[in-house]
């Protein structure tokens, strides 16, 4: 699965349809429902009922003339929380992409930049908490996943605010959901979006979370991961490293970007990035840098001049594991978008073969785009199944990488929806997929060639025991060394299973890289 600065549009199912797909973790045990309940016979206000005694006289007296605050020009619009909803909407009701939805709606959107980023923060911390979210509402409600939907997916952005944005007045959240609601056509339902809310700012201080003891329940409330996959990081990985793994949220925003090997080497490219106005900084992999203050980097003109690209950090050494030379014969499986098609490419100096295969017509379109952005000769992209043997190609690659489909968990701090949609029954599939692929590619390996095995997975199920299984029914194939160009910090985390990077540990993409050679 490619992160090389480009969102897949695979679809991956979020399992049985129903009308809220991210409603069922996170549920109070019984201790909540009875607080739950407490909450709302006693302690909830009548609806539009404030400050007024029997009869509807209101206590405090005559009215007062009312004294318009000055507007804050630093305070996101009504739009921005609107079409943060659109896109939240887009991700839970209709199974999008968030990258992609806001990406889109932003198109369309009359938005200052301002409001551009609040949005954003709107949909990715909605996202990142919203297990907790839920959980928190669930204290105020007494049947959320009863109530009309769009209430609800209101309620959970302006809870988001109330809970993790400090900077916004409460008062303000609250006036904001009632115009949304309003605005959605559901006056009837005002008071009680109100109501909620204001309750949520009282109480937010006293809801009873679960405690550490409670193990994959505590992770998956209080970090917003489903219970299932909390359960599989704690058997995988143990309950401290499980937690980290799920507590990991990265403060610094940033694009990472490498230039065109076949233009520019490290030096060039750094007195390049000098005349910028970015801020830049070396990368954890050879020739990536990491830049912050650069918005559209890919209308940048030296972007479009092909002097660099946008890729992870991961995905480049992955590239990196495969070693090729100059004049070599190279496939790329899964390829789209081409960033490690492209990697690949520039480091045999544009000598050589890398084919570059991938099953969807549109997405071999976009390696098509990176090549001639790139001006590289050397790479043949083709529509093609790679789980389906091409016969006249077995056992004429130098060097073969695999980047296979996967669950995506690795990225799930840079893209929180993923997180929702992987199930223990689509990981299980995405293994069939992944064995029936390595099983396939390893026949392109001639004697003596290379095959890396990739994954942008944290799941073992996916990596050293998909590597362990490979290498058990094909003795042909060991496992071998990273190569001299690696880092020694990343050799000393290679074991006999191959190299599982961890963000939180890291300080790169969640990804899985083997190395293999073919010896008979």
């Amino acid at each position: 699965m490619d992160h090389d600065g480009v969102q897949r549009d695979k679809k991956t199912s979020f399992g049985p349809k129903r009308q809220d797909r991210f409603s069922k973790n996170g549920r109070p045990g019984a201790a909540g429902e009875k607080r739950m309940q407490r909450s709302n016979s006693k302690g909830k206000p009548g609806f539009g009922a404030h400050g007024k005694a029997p009869g509807g006289v209101d206590r405090r007296g005559p009215a007062r003339p009312a004294q318009k605050a000055p507007a804050d020009p630093n305070a996101p619009s009504s739009l921005s929380r609107k079409v943060a909803l659109d896109i939240f909407q887009d991700v839970v009701r209709k199974d999008a992409y968030a990258g992609l939805s806001l990406d889109d709606r932003m198109k369309h959107a009359n938005l200052s930049q301002l409001d551009k980023r609040f949005c954003a923060s709107i949909v990715y911390r909605t996202l990142e908490n919203l297990i907790r979210i839920d959980y928190a509402l669930s204290f105020f409600l007494k049947d959320a996943e009863g109530l009309e939907t769009t209430v609800r997916d209101i309620l959970r952005i302006s809870a988001c605010q109330i809970l993790f944005h400090d900077r916004i007045p409460a008062s303000a959240v609250v006036d904001e959901a009632v115009k949304l609601t309003r605005g959605a056509g559901l006056e009837g339902l005002t008071g009680l979006t109100n109501a909620v809310l204001r309750s949520l700012i009282r109480g937010k201080d006293e809801i009873k979370w679960p405690a550490p003891e409670e193990g994959a329940r505590y992770l998956s409330v209080m970090y917003s991961v489903p219970q299932w996959l909390a359960e599989r990081l704690m058997d995988a990985y143990g309950p401290e490293t499980a937690e980290k793994i799920c507590a990991y949220r990265s403060e610094s925003h940033y694009t990472v970007i490498r230039p065109n090997l076949m233009k520019l080497n490290d030096e060039a490219f750094e007195k390049l990035l000098s005349k910028k106005v970015w801020e830049v900084e070396k990368g954890a992999a050879p020739h990536a840098y990491r830049v912050r203050l650069a918005s559209e980097l890919a209308r940048d003109a030296d972007y479009l001049a092909g002097n660099f690209s946008i890729q992870g950090e991961s995905s480049m050494l992955a590239a990196q594991a495969l070693d090729v030379k100059p004049g070599m014969q190279a496939l790329d499986c899964c390829a789209a978008p081409g960033g490690k098609t492209a990697y690949l490419a520039e480091t045999m100096a544009g000598t050589g073969r890398v084919y570059a295969w991938d099953v969807h017509e549109h997405r071999v379109t976009l390696i098509k785009a990176m090549m001639r952005r790139l001006h590289l000769e050397n790479v043949r992209p083709v529509v093609r199944d790679a789980s389906t043997l091409k016969e006249d190609l077995a056992g004429t690659m130098d060097a073969v990488l695999l980047d296979a489909p996967c669950s995506g968990l690795g990225v799930m701090d840079d893209k929180p929806d993923i997180k929702y949609r992987a199930t223990p029954e689509s990981v299980k599939e995405l293994a069939q997929t992944q064995k029936k692929l390595l099983d396939t590619c390893c026949q392109y390996v001639k004697r003596g060639g290379t095959l890396v095995y990739s994954t942008c997975s944290i799941l073992p199920e996916e990596n050293g025991g998909q590597v362990k299984q490979f290498l058990a029914s094909h003795p042909e194939f060991v496992l071998a060394p990273l190569p001299e160009s690696f880092d020694e910090k990343w050799k000393a985390l290679y074991t006999q299973d191959g190299l599982q990077l961890l963000p939180h540990r890291d300080g790169v993409e969640g990804f899985f890289i083997a190395r293999m050679r073919r010896v008979k």
